[in-house]
């Protein structure tokens, strides 16, 4: 079967009525792609989602249904599990602006890769509520799968993937995720996945009051973020490490149970949490975020 360029596009919705529209729209103008738009609205309580929903159901431009409030994570993974028979798939969330190449340009980045699971994602253009450009962080990952469990930078509301990849992702239900993006990134890691990074952004990544994760906000609230979390001890590198194993140890390579392994170990010796820190495969491309990782693990608090 040849590839087509139809996508399904997943949207996860919540009180969204202020930019649900203009992101709609922006998906409906790509450019040389078919698009399929699914839904899932995660029990919005405002006046006007559903109602936007509804006329563009009407209109057979998306499909859409409600769920119970499980919060972004899950949902989007909820979505994934509904989603549509295709050949490549995306993320979106509902208040951005895609430009009219950002499906184009992925599937052409990836459609070469159909004999094996495939992920693309690029860097995006921060703005403002009001689409005024702002300056953002520049990531420049390494594409490793231990980075990948150090280091949560994924932007996904770019990703697109096959679906070989959607497959393998499908194939377990974890029990914890930190967020779907970074999880579906470290599946696709894990399993010796054709890695895509695109350094132009396609789409324009609206910062505001609501969103659920954002970017922009400065260096002092990020290391806030960082040591509350490192604080609370919730150690959710540790426990999605640990799901991943559970759900995907045995379509993994040498190197990558390996890599696992070492990182699950750790925690129960401290002689292997020296290991750890100093470990070079765990070696991410913000160094912040490396040397908080290091001493969270001699914390044992990972």
């Amino acid at each position: 079967m040849s590839l087509s360029n139809m996508i399904n596009v997943l949207l996860s919705t919540y009180n969204g009525e202020k930019y649900l529209k203009e992101l709609i729209d922006s998906i409906l103008s790509q450019k040389d792609a078919e698009v399929d738009i699914l839904v899932r609205d995660d029990s919005s309580t405002d006046s006007e989602t559903h109602n936007i929903l509804d006329t563009y159901q009407r209109e057979k431009k998306l499909t859409w249904y409600k769920g119970k409030n499980i919060k972004p994570a899950q949902s989007f993974m909820q979505l994934l599990r509904d989603s549509h028979e295709t050949d490549f798939y995306a993320f979106a969330d509902q208040d951005d602006i895609w430009l009219p190449d950002k499906l184009s340009s992925a599937i052409n980045a990836i459609s070469q890769y159909n004999d094996r699971p495939a992920l693309y994602f690029s860097r995006t253009q921060l703005t403002d509520a009001n689409l005024k450009a702002i300056k953002g962080p520049l990531i420049k990952p390494l594409l490793t799968f231990g980075e990948s469990l150090v280091y949560k930078f994924i932007p996904g509301c770019t990703m697109v993937f096959n679906k070989k990849l959607r497959d393998i992702v499908n194939l377990y239900i974890p029990q914890y995720i930190p967020m779907h993006d970074i999880w579906i990134y470290s599946i696709a890691l894990a399993v010796n996945a054709k890695i895509v990074f695109d350094e132009k952004p396609h789409i324009l990544y609206r910062q505001h009051g609501d969103n659920t994760i954002g970017q922009g906000q400065g260096c002092l609230h990020e290391w806030k973020r960082r040591i509350n979390r490192l604080r609370s001890g919730s150690c959710e590198r540790y426990n999605m490490a640990v799901e991943l194993k559970k759900g995907y140890w045995q379509l993994m390579g040498k190197n990558e149970r390996e890599i696992l392994a070492a990182f699950i170990d750790a925690k129960h010796s401290l002689k292997e949490r020296i290991q750890l820190a100093n470990d070079k495969r765990f070696k991410c491309s913000d160094m912040s975020t490396y040397r908080l990782f290091k001493l969270s693990v001699l914390l044992n608090a990972y």
